[in-house]
């Protein structure tokens, strides 16, 4: 995701108010909030991600317990405006390192990660996009949550 890219949903996020991103929609659904932490949670993990991929080879990632780590931090409980600011700024140092990642690392298998790709291993390029795409699902599911 390019740094324009960041800062345009950051825009958009920023204009929910603190109520309607606190809705939880059903029981065990995520709030809106809870939906921005675990992107958060999901950049910090790939942050550690790439930064090893980067540098090392024959790496094994486990599964995350996405649910586990959204309660421990409470993001249902944290104002909606300190949780976006954390999205921003990781996902801005996030687009600012993908940018230095050196080609010759992008398109050598060199990780299994939990369960993506059927537990083969993955290039650094395909995290990168998986990344994408699971930011890109996520923030659907806040605009669905917060328009209906």
């Amino acid at each position: 995701m390019r740094r324009e890219e960041i800062g345009a949903i950051q825009s958009w996020l920023g204009t929910l108010d603190e109520e309607t991103v606190s809705r939880v929609p059903a029981p065990g659904v995520w709030s809106p909030k809870q939906v921005l932490g675990h992107l958060v949670d999901s950049a910090c993990n790939n942050h550690a991600r790439w930064a090893r991929m980067a540098t090392e080879d024959d790496l094994v990632f486990p599964v995350w317990d996405q649910d586990a780590w959204n309660l421990a931090q409470d993001w249902q409980g944290r104002p909606w405006a300190e949780i976006l600011d954390l999205w921003h700024a990781y996902n801005l140092h996030l687009a600012h390192f993908a940018a230095l990642l050196p080609p010759e690392r992008l398109h050598t298998a060199r990780a299994t990660v939990g369960r993506l790709n059927g537990k083969q291993p993955i290039t650094l390029g395909e995290l990168l996009e998986h990344y994408d795409r699971h930011l890109s699902h996520h923030l659907g599911q806040i605009w669905e949550r917060v328009r209906g």
